[in-house]
Parts: C-alpha cells; sequence; structure tokens
C-alpha cells in the first residue's frame, strides 16, 4: 500500500503519539558522571577548558552526592589528580591516593551509588603515558602488574566496578586475575575496549593534566581510520573477563558502537568525550547553537546506536532537562 493510504506523518501529529511510538529512550538512568578529584581543602574550581565541569576536593563530594542522587543519576566514574607523580604512578594504588580517598567519601555519602573508577597511569605518571615507560618506549607487559594493583586498591576502597582505560593488550586478563586472587569476585570491569587515539580529548588532558611529556598515545590507541580492529579488541577483553565494554569517543565513532552492539550482547558503555562536550558549550556560548536541544540530541544518538549507558559531562544538566520533560 502506498500513498495516500499510508502516512507515516500521522504517528507524528501529537507530542503525546511520538513518545508513544518513539524507538529510543533517554533517562537519567542511562547517565554517568564524570568526577575530577584533587586534593586540598574547599576546592571547587571550574576547568576553563570545560564549562561547568569542575576540580573538587574530597570535602566537596558529599554536596556533589547529593545533587547527584537527587537527579537519579545512578553512578559517577572518577578520575584523580595526584599530590606527586613519578615514573611508575605510585599514588595510583597508595591507600590514601586521592581517588582512593574520594571512593570512601562517596560510599560514606551515598552507599547506593555506583562508583566506577578509571584504571590506568596517565594521570599520575611524571612523563604522562598509560604504561612504564623505558627509552621512550611503552612497555605493554611491566605495565600489567601495576594495573592490577590499581584496580585492587580502588576495590579496597570500595569501588563497585573499574574500568581499565590504557589499551595495554591483557589488561582485563591482569586486573580480573588481582582482583581475584584478592577476593574480589564480585567487582565487575568496565573495559574500554574500544579507544581510539582522539583529538576530541584535548579538554580531558587539561582538566586530568595527563598530556604526555613526549610523542602521542598512536602505539596502543585505536587507529581513528580503522572500524573491524574495533571488533578484534572487543572480543579479546570479552574472552578476558570483562563484564562490560566501552567505545571512545562517542559521537564521531557511533558507527563503531552500531558494530559492538551488533556482534556483542554484554552491555555497552559510550563515552561522550571532553572534545564533544566543550564543542557544544562553545557554540552555544555564541549563540549558535540551542545547548539543551543539541546536547539531548546527541544524547539520544548515542542511545540509539547501541550504548546501553552514557559518561557525560552533560549527565546532571540533561538529568534536568528530562525532568522538565515530564
Amino acid at each position: 500500500m502506498t500513498f495516500p493510504t499510508v502516512r507515516l506523518r500521522r504517528l507524528r501529529t501529537s507530542p503525546t503519539l511520538r513518545a508513544m511510538v518513539r524507538e529510543t529512550t533517554l533517562s537519567p538512568a542511562h547517565l554517568i558522571y564524570p568526577l575530577f578529584v584533587v586534593h586540598g581543602h574547599n576546592v571547587r574550581e571550574e576547568i576553563g577548558s570545560m564549562p561547568g565541569v569542575f576540580h573538587l576536593s574530597v570535602d566537596q563530594l558529599p554536596r556533589e552526592i547529593d545533587e547527584i542522587a537527587a537527579l537519579h543519576i545512578p553512578a559517577v566514574i572518577l578520575f584523580g589528580l595526584p599530590a606527586h607523580k613519578d615514573a611508575q604512578g605510585t599514588e595510583n594504588f597508595a591507600r590514601e591516593g586521592i581517588v582512593q580517598q574520594a571512593i570512601r567519601a562517596i560510599k560514606h555519602a551515598n552507599p547506593d551509588l555506583l562508583v566506577i573508577t578509571d584504571v590506568c597511569l596517565c594521570e599520575y605518571t611524571d612523563h604522562g603515558h598509560c604504561g612504564i615507560v623505558r627509552d621512550e618506549h611503552i612497555l605493554n607487559d611491566e605495565t600489567l602488574d601495576i594495573l592490577g594493583r590499581v584496580a585492587v586498591s580502588h576495590a579496597d576502597a570500595g569501588a563497585d566496578v573499574v574500568a581499565p582505560s590504557g589499551m595495554m593488550d591483557g589488561m582485563v586478563g591482569a586486573i580480573r586475575a588481582a582482583l581475584d586472587r584478592a577476593g574480589y569476585q564480585d567487582v565487575s570491569i568496565l573495559s574500554y575496549a574500544v579507544k581510539y587515539a582522539s583529538s576530541f580529548y584535548g579538554p580531558f588532558r587539561d582538566a586530568a593534566q595527563s598530556a604526555p611529556a613526549f610523542g602521542d598515545r598512536r602505539t596502543h590507541q585505536m587507529d581513528p581510520a580503522n572500524a573491524r580492529e574495533a571488533l578484534r579488541e572487543t572480543l579479546l577483553d570479552v574472552q578476558e573477563g570483562a563484564d562490560m565494554v566501552m567505545v571512545k569517543p562517542a559521537l564521531a565513532y557511533l558507527d563503531i558502537i552500531w558494530r559492538v552492539r551488533e556482534r556483542f550482547d554484554l552491555p555497552i558503555a559510550a563515552y561522550n568525550v571532553s572534545g564533544e562536550y566543550s564543542m557544544i558549550k562553545a557554540a552555544a556560548a555564541r549563540g549558535w547553537l540551542d545547548e539543551r536541544a543539541v546536547a539531548l540530541e546527541s544524547l539520544i544518538a548515542i542511545r540509539r546506536a547501541g550504548a546501553d549507558f552514557i559518561i557525560t559531562y552533560f549527565a546532571k544538566d540533561a538529568a534536568r532537562w528530562l525532568q522538565s520533560l515530564e
């Protein structure tokens, strides 16, 4: 049957009807909010390249967690800025490291909020790379033991999920083995299985003070030109014991999210990264686009591509916007 019998516009005639037949949904339950924690007291400093995102000291976290919980956002992911950096990033696995302190503070403030921790070396090392370095070469296998120690230290502090992001081969297996040996069989692994060597990370590196001191990360992060390789990366991490996997970035890689979704049936996250966030913020500040409309459209596109949940700096704003639409 064809026009005029078939008129697809009939299902778009009212907001109620459009909502009833909508294929993809977006709610606060699909969002994870990143937090940048720093040493000190009474620190709440806006990050210049990421308007609306802050460096927070641990004493500021209870107020932040109350706000996040009130918005029905179920989880946060933690990134820490250490007091001291060295070649191995030793604060990364110290009992009183900044992330370990933050985990305990969050769990004390709200035991039900899911705490995810980033497991990588770049923020903690004086060279800014994701692994142990020798003669400006990143040593994959030598890094694995440290990643295991970091993950266990986060679990000791109360983390629910650890999220290795360094793209070291074998990292998921090494972390799973370390967690299991330490008695943390129930701590989940959300692997940054598909992480591209993207230029969209610039504001994050400003926020986390994690820019590499030399070279770049193209020897371990994925080539943006490759798609099939993403499936190989995901398969290896699934075989090593990943409970969930992530695609990063999100908006420029919607096709990759779709490919991973079509191939694998485990939960899939997408990271709506700093550059994607800051571009919308900058354009909105100039009046070039509607921040709310574009942000929500971007997030629904990530969900439509196949992401079960989204790490996004828009999480708090998006939760408020979505509540206002109810």
